[in-house]
């Protein structure tokens, strides 16, 4: 069962994602800027798409490179369960909050209002916080070693990311992004 979960989750949190994309889509914003300022990000689809594999390779036994486990224990796998259940309900939180400003990527063209209320008033990144619970969930349920490399390495590209967000936050919104920066933590 948790396995399933697994793979389960992988597809509503794309799903919820995207359904936002098309849902600014509709009112006519473009919320999808990924890769216009490092067009090294398109480097990261590739990752993303084995990284699914991956899971959906061990949740439905399907041909796989790795099946090694590191930890194999059922309570871990239902901790892993509960992780990335509260990855996803963070995330779904992380949406709501964010309203109209949602925005992969950095939009320099448009960017809109500085959100700091819902979970934007306890967590400067929420949505990072809700794919490292969800990352971090994967690996317990699977204990695949490559899960864990991922994991690593997708923290490693969020903090990044963040960086670069701040860095323009703090150009765009000046005293009013500095002043949130010193109410909200970065992470947790």
């Amino acid at each position: 069962m948790p396995r399933y979960f697994g793979a389960l989750t992988i597809l509503l949190l794309l799903g919820m994602v995207w359904t936002r994309v098309l849902l600014m889509k509709r009112r006519r914003v473009k919320a999808m800027h990924f890769g216009n300022i490092d067009k090294k990000d398109f480097l990261i689809p590739p990752f993303a798409l084995f990284y699914f594999y991956i899971v959906f390779a061990a949740a439905f036994h399907w041909p796989t490179v790795a099946r090694r486990e590191l930890l194999r224990s059922g309570l871990v796998c239902w901790i892993g369960v509960f992780c990335c259940f509260a990855g996803l309900l963070l995330l779904a939180l992380s949406l709501v909050s964010f309203g109209k400003s949602f925005r992969i990527g950095i939009d320099t063209d448009r960017p809109d209002e500085l959100v700091t209320t819902g979970v934007f008033a306890y967590s400067r990144n929420p949505i990072y916080v809700a794919f490292a619970f969800v990352l971090l969930g994967e690996f317990l349920i699977f204990s695949n070693p490559l899960l864990l490399i991922y994991l690593v390495a997708a923290i490693l590209l969020f903090h990044r990311q963040v960086l670069r967000e701040e860095e323009f936050m703090r150009q765009h919104y000046g005293a009013e992004y500095s002043d949130y920066c010193t109410r909200v933590r970065r992470y947790l």
